[in-house]
């Protein structure tokens, strides 16, 4: 598995609500209330965005995965956080990452997301 973000909140996480803001928001939700894939679509296809299991996490490929778990983490009032402690957030319509006074910015979210799940080269 590559690099994990997870999605964090002060309250924990019922499945119920997950459900709730994953449908109003267009994400699908393949799996049991125990475990199960978040799925965004793009395209024809349904791409994996993250994982549920109690919380919710996912390993991005690609600018259109960080984008995608940066809209549900941003639907359910949580913040999305990288393993090295950094935050990933929606911003006046565009993806950042922020790490202390350090920004970077990925680009417009809507560019990103009509871009697809095209993966990273290494």
């Amino acid at each position: 598995m590559g690099y994990e973000l997870r999605v964090e909140r002060p309250a924990p996480l019922a499945f119920a609500e997950l459900a709730t803001v994953l449908g109003q928001a267009g994400f699908e939700f393949r799996g049991s209330q125990e475990t199960g894939e978040v799925m965004a679509r793009h395209a024809d296809g349904l791409h994996a965005v993250a994982v549920w299991n109690g919380g919710l996490s996912g390993a991005p490929g690609s600018d259109w995965h960080v984008a995608q778990l940066a809209r549900v983490s941003t639907l359910l009032n949580a913040s999305l956080v990288g393993e090295d402690g950094e935050t990933y957030a929606i911003r006046e319509g565009r993806l950042e990452q922020l790490n202390g006074s350090a920004s970077y910015e990925f680009g417009k979210v809507d560019e990103i997301l009509a871009a697809g799940p095209a993966a990273w080269s290494r």
